[in-house]
Order: structure tokens, then C-alpha cells, then sequence
């Protein structure tokens, strides 16, 4: 291991042991250098890298800081993973997406607030009146469905799990809108498979739930399978 690698892994364990905490301020270069036994450009070095992975974050003339730890600043490097993989991986992401978010929405049933799943019907009623009309905004379609999902993920109970499937769900947003202008059936199929989505929801089954949803996006998965045509749309 080099010498950086090993400042990293020693940063890492004073966080891990609660030496250095969430939004605490690091101590100052030359001591913390000391501490750590290692030369001044070597730290740099290594907080440089964690803060590329969202671990630390500098303040102009403030100095530097744990972040909140978050899973979902932690785990934002999954979607710019997805994003370099786009035409190859959009698919791949979707199968897991389809593995995850069936869970954590049977999850939801039993946990998501009556508020909540008016809000749901909120934003379908949005999509139907939308799709009514005379022009289709996909665009539109897609906030409308990245809304709808991430409400009932937010209810999982899990932070990680909630933060890794919308990190995998966001960078799926040229798949959804690509499917909805080249496939005529999938805007109102869509719709269907949310409403029954939020019957299952409603009717506080979890098992109903899962089932809805990864048939929901089991959809979008197989529409892209071996589609030449959204390899060379999303390469534009």
C-alpha cells in the first residue's frame, strides 16, 4: 500500500471510530500531517481523493470538513458509474433497479403516511390529465414517474437502499423517455402499472406491491433488450 492509500485508510478509521465526526472540522494541515506521520503534499493528496468520494468537503478560507456522511452523497458514485456505461449498462441497471426498488416498495406498504399516498394520487392524476392532452411532453412524463417513485422509495425505512436505487433510477432517465416516443402502448401501460402500483400501496400489501413494481420495471428493462435503436439515441 502506498503512502497515500495509507493516509486514506487512516483518515477513514478516525471517521469509523468517531475521532473525527460528521461535520467536523479537520485539524489544521501541518498537525494533522504529524499525527498521521506523513509529509504535507502526501495529505493533500489523500484528502483530495476523499474528497472525490464525497467524504470531505473544503470551505473557501474555512478550512476542511467531514461531510454528513449520507448514504446517498456516499453512494452518488453509482450513478456516474451508470452514467459512463449508458448504452451497454442502461439495461443492467434496470435489472437491479427491478431487484431493489420491488423491495423497498413492499417495504412501503406498511410504512408510507396517508399524506404521502395522496401525494401519489396527486401525481398520477398530473400524468393522466397530461397524456390527455394533445402533446405528449415526455420530459414531463418522466419527472412525473422519478417523482412518483422516489416518494414510496423514501418510505423503505432504509436510507442505503433508498439512496442507491435513486442514484441507478436518475441515470435511467433517457431509457424511460426513449421507450415512451418509440413505443406507442408504453405511456398508457405506464400509467396502469402505477396505479396498480398505489392500489397495492392502499391496500397496505406488501407482497401485492412487489409484484406491481417490478413488473413496472421489468417493462422498461425488456423494452431495451437488444435495441440497437436506444444504443445510437443515447450515443447522440
Amino acid at each position: 500500500m502506498g503512502v497515500i492509500e495509507g493516509a486514506i485508510d487512516t483518515i477513514k478509521q478516525m471517521i469509523i471510530t468517531g475521532e473525527l465526526r460528521p461535520g467536523q472540522r479537520l485539524p489544521v494541515e501541518k498537525d494533522l500531517a504529524e499525527q498521521l506521520g506523513v509529509a504535507r503534499n502526501t495529505l493533500r493528496e489523500a484528502v483530495r481523493a476523499l474528497i472525490a468520494m464525497r467524504v470531505l468537503t473544503t470551505r473557501q478560507g474555512d478550512g476542511t470538513y467531514v461531510t454528513s456522511l449520507s448514504p446517498g452523497l456516499l453512494l452518488d458514485g453509482i450513478g456516474f458509474a451508470a452514467d459512463i456505461h449508458v448504452a451497454a449498462g442502461a439495461g443492467q441497471f434496470l435489472h437491479v433497479r427491478r431487484i431493489l426498488e420491488a423491495e423497498a416498495t413492499a417495504a412501503a406498504a406498511t410504512r408510507i403516511p396517508g399524506d404521502d399516498l395522496a401525494r401519489l394520487d396527486e401525481l398520477l392524476g398530473q400524468a393522466e390529465r397530461h397524456v390527455a392532452g394533445n402533446e405528449i411532453e415526455h420530459g414531463k412524463l418522466v419527472a412525473l414517474d422519478e417523482d412518483f417513485h422516489s416518494l414510496i422509495v423514501s418510505h423503505c425505512g432504509n436510507a442505503v437502499l433508498a439512496a442507491v436505487i435513486q442514484n441507478m433510477s436518475g441515470r435511467t432517465v433517457r431509457a424511460r423517455i426513449w421507450r415512451g416516443m418509440t413505443d406507442p402502448e408504453a405511456v398508457q401501460r405506464t400509467l396502469r402499472e402505477h396505479r396498480a402500483i398505489h392500489r397495492a400501496l392502499l391496500a397496505r400489501d406488501p407482497e401485492r406491491a412487489r409484484l406491481h413494481a417490478a413488473l413496472h420495471v421489468l417493462g422498461v428493462e425488456e423494452s431495451l433488450t437488444g435495441s440497437r435503436a436506444f444504443g445510437g439515441a443515447v450515443d447522440d
